[in-house]
């Protein structure tokens, strides 16, 4: 797994997909498919080279989020314990990513892993350039990338990486560049976390913010099988990154 920051580049000309890829030898999906947290994949400071003084490993930067610092904490464990990652130094200040990741709980890092375990570069030589930080939540990542080929050629392309890295991937969404990767609302929603955007959801559906309201949140707690004061703390926090400017 890797990648490197380019949200806010426009591509020129393709098509974008959101891709959700599952891959061996991963840590990040190991580490998520045992824990309830997620990763944000920000960065690479050393890349891998094709000649012969390839490095042996390389150094990420990465957001490890949840909704509680226990969930980070068991996920951060989880990273340290596995066979596939290397020295985890945390960081003390932010890069400015806060804000914009998921989770009520959110802690950067470096980590240092085999270049070996990446798929970033073979989705690159098929063509396939993306476009924002990688999620990595419940053993799989999503990817927003761009594809640069021509639009027929896609499905042989994923084909090619499935084939080359023993890969799993499904198409989520497609559109032509230049839509941009969602609109705002789906932009703001991709900050929540997995519960806040359940019970963000199910309370919009069931009509909680029409008027009158169609729903109380006792009978929302009820369906959800939590409390009313949990239901109403998740609520609210979605609430706020919803409606920050």
């Amino acid at each position: 797994m890797s990648t490197f920051e380019t949200a806010g580049t426009e591509v020129a000309s393709g098509t974008r997909l959101t891709l959700d890829l599952w891959h061996p030898n991963c840590w990040a999906i190991e580490a998520t498919e045992r824990t309830s947290g997620g990763v944000l994949a920000h960065a690479i400071y050393n890349s891998p080279k094709t000649d012969v003084d390839a490095p042996q490993s390389v150094n990420g930067l990465f957001t490890a989020f949840g909704d509680s610092q226990e969930e980070v904490e068991d996920l951060l464990d989880a990273i340290r314990a596995s066979d596939r990652a290397g020295d985890l130094l945390e960081l003390q200040e932010r890069f400015g990513r806060a804000r914009n990741a998921p989770g009520n709980v959110v802690r950067e890092f470096f980590l240092e892993y085999d270049p070996a375990d990446m798929i970033c570069p073979t989705l690159l030589e098929h063509g396939f350039v993306h476009s924002a930080p990688v999620r990595i939540e419940g053993g799989s990542e999503e990817w927003q990338v761009c594809y640069v080929g021509e639009r027929a050629a896609i499905r042989d392309s994923l084909d090619a990486v499935r084939e080359e890295s023993g890969a799993e991937v499904t198409v989520e969404s497609v559109s032509a560049t230049g839509t941009g990767g969602g609109s705002a609302r789906e932009q703001r929603l991709d900050t929540l976390t997995p519960t806040q955007r359940d019970v963000y959801e199910h309370a919009r559906e069931e009509g909680y913010y029409e008027w009158p309201r169609g729903v109380s949140t006792r009978e929302l707690a009820d369906d959800l099988g939590v409390s009313k004061t949990t239901l109403l703390e998740h609520l609210r926090k979605a609430e706020s990154k919803l409606l920050d400017p």
